[in-house]
């Protein structure tokens, strides 16, 4: 049985892993097709881990995945790519940076899970840290943008929160090919609509599709979906600031871009913000978890 601590840093490699999104999506692949990228990230994915494991969802499963592959993917990558386009990148991060405290309230409401005042201070913490990391003060505020990101924030804190309140009897393999298939299917014609049609690849963008399909939503999402099963939504959120993280780190290490003094407090700011939620999360469990019985409320009752 793996430990607390091995389970989150495992969790934690997704949203790590995500912070290579920027990079790829802008060096790899096509410009102006948000929700075509989006199609081809989650669907053939999907469809790959559904061959794999040879089962459908039964039942009131249908439903709750389709909802599901909304909340994860559909609405919020499209919500993503919207707040992308109308905000300069730093303003969208610091925006969707909100999803963990929303997370905490949704998980009070759905789930009767407490909220630590720590972990609203970690997430707090983690938004300021987030914003030194990518905001400038060029950046200009769009209320359609701003709309979106929220909206993208709540639907992934939704998706987050659901997806550990619905368990269903499943691998978290096969939980993640129901939802990556779902969440692909709704984007068809939302991409077929909106978009034109993608040109034809080049290697590059071959290397980019296979990137971002296998690794950043196959094999990343089965992680996530597994830590949802182990750890609570509030404990997992907060680890998503991992992403702003490395997308700077890996900008400054691959593209050249210059890496300030603010940056690397932010960076601090962010990790310390990481560690104070897992640290609060973590005390709540040790208060709550069940005393060992005393030795006479085990003794056998006299026949």
């Amino acid at each position: 049985m793996m430990s607390r601590s091995t389970d989150i840093l495992l969790t934690a490699a997704a949203p790590a892993i995500w912070g290579s999104t920027y990079i790829v999506t802008t060096e790899l692949l096509p410009a102006g097709y948000p929700l075509t990228l989006a199609m081809l990230r989650a669907l053939p994915a999907g469809l790959l881990l559904l061959a794999v494991v040879r089962q459908l969802p039964r039942g009131i499963w249908w439903g709750r995945t389709f909802l599901l592959g909304a909340l994860n993917f559909s609405f919020f990558w499209a919500m993503l790519f919207v707040s992308a386009y109308r905000l300069p990148g730093g303003v969208a991060a610091t925006v969707g940076a909100i999803q963990p405290l929303i997370v905490l309230g949704l998980s009070r409401a759905v789930m009767g899970t407490a909220i630590r005042p720590l972990s609203v201070v970690a997430g707090l913490a983690g938004i300021g840290g987030v914003a030194l990391l990518v905001l400038t003060p060029a950046a200009h505020l769009d209320p359609i943008g701003i709309a979106a990101g929220l909206a993208g924030a709540v639907s992934m804190a939704f998706g987050t929160v659901l997806s550990r309140h619905w368990q269903p009897p499943v691998p978290p393999l096969t939980f993640t090919a129901w939802q990556l298939t779902a969440g692909g299917l709704l984007l068809v014609p939302v991409a077929l609509f909106f978009e034109p049609a993608l040109p034809v690849p080049t290697a590059e963008n071959l290397v980019g599709f296979l990137y971002l399909g296998v690794i950043g939503a196959a094999l990343t999402y089965i992680v996530w979906f597994r830590g949802l099963a182990r750890l609570d939504p509030a404990t997992i959120s907060p680890l998503g600031f991992l992403s702003p993280l490395v997308a700077v780190v890996l900008g400054w290490a691959l593209l050249r871009q210059d890496l300030s003094l603010l940056q690397i407090a932010g960076m601090v700011v962010v990790l310390g913000s990481v560690w104070l939620s897992q640290w609060a999360q973590a005390q709540g469990a040790v208060r709550i978890s069940p005393r060992p019985a005393s030795p006479a409320a085990v003794r056998p009752s006299a026949p």
